[in-house]
């Protein structure tokens, strides 16, 4: 059997729209770069045509493979499965939208080659994208950086390649609650940039909008740092502080000035409401906390897969596979 050299990782959501283009642009720069690679798609439990479509590449053409889940089990969840399945001696992980250029593969393989085990993509610009996107996200990852104790590289997603071990080590760290990019920090290795434009999407809409760009960002920093529960302490203890300097104020007064009028119910139950939600605040984030501690504890696998194509000879590591074809 021919070693493989690169294996492709791309995580696929509804892309029906895109598969073809993907295609395309990925097998023309590993043609015409020379080396030995394979294509592995994670189809994510998508409701649209996608997986069809895969099935007739993957009959086609043998370099590419399919792992098909169950139902869709995220983004980070896809990437972990496609690197537990590929075999190159180096991964390189790169979105169906064609956002980050499939061009630039060659280049980070040469620097792969040089000696370093990750080459990340650094965003110098964000095309099609909206204000409130970029800001939010050039916010999220300077303060995870200021929470963790990680250095997390700023302005970078999943586009990235890995070296073997680096996938290895990767394969040790078990957690649901993944946020892929930061454990590549967290394992260490030599690491180096490579920057680019992002692009806009070929087609189709994002599959990530705000509700799973919260949830992703909840992950890094909940997976990273506890620092919000310190935070949580502090705060906690500033409000405790402070409302026993009011008791006091408030003793002093009935005690040398019995005859001042006592009003204002409007400020006290102002009051008494942001108490109470700092309060709930507080138990949110412990909440947060205990509901990853439960999700660890029930040692479920991380995904299911309903069939392999290409690569049915494989076996992950984490379970059974449920049926293959």
């Amino acid at each position: 059997m021919e070693e493989i050299v690169c294996s492709v990782i791309v995580p696929m959501y509804n892309e029906e729209d895109v598969i073809a283009e993907t295609y395309s642009r990925l097998t023309r720069v590993m043609e015409n770069f020379g080396e030995s690679y394979e294509i592995i798609f994670i189809n994510d439990g998508s409701k649209d045509r996608t997986r069809e479509m895969l099935l007739e590449i993957c009959k086609a053409d043998t370099r590419v493979k399919l792992i098909d889940f169950a139902r869709n089990f995220g983004h980070q969840v896809a990437i972990t499965a496609g690197m537990d399945y590929a075999a190159g001696q180096c991964m390189v992980i790169i979105d169906g939208d064609l956002q980050d250029p499939p061009e630039l593969i060659p280049d980070m393989v040469r620097l792969w080659r040089e000696g370093n085990d990750v080459v990340y993509g650094k965003r110098i610009s964000r095309q099609g994208e909206t204000f409130f996107k970029k800001m939010t996200a050039k916010v999220f990852y300077r303060l995870l950086n200021k929470l963790t104790d990680v250095d997390i590289p700023v302005d970078t997603g999943d586009f990235r390649l890995i070296d073997r071990r680096v996938c290895e080590a990767l394969k040790q760290l078990p957690e649901r609650s993944r946020y892929v990019r930061g454990l590549m920090s967290w394992v260490g290795f030599k690491q180096v940039a490579i920057e680019f434009e992002r692009n806009e999407r070929f087609a189709g809409q994002t599959k990530y909008p705000f509700k799973k760009m919260l949830k992703l960002a909840m992950d890094g920093i909940m997976s990273f740092s506890y620092k919000p529960l310190k935070i949580s302490s502090y705060l906690g203890t500033i409000l405790s502080f402070f409302s026993f300097l009011y008791f006091i104020f408030v003793l002093l007064q009935k005690i040398f000035f019995p005859h001042t009028t006592q009003s204002g119910w409007a400020s006290l139950i102002a009051v008494s409401l942001f108490f109470n939600g700092i309060i709930l605040l507080m138990l949110g984030i412990i909440g947060e906390y205990i509901g990853r501690i439960y999700d660890e504890a029930r040692g479920r696998p991380l995904y299911i897969i309903s069939e392999l194509k290409n690569m049915e000879d494989r076996e992950g590591p984490r379970y059974k596979i449920n049926k293959t074809r």
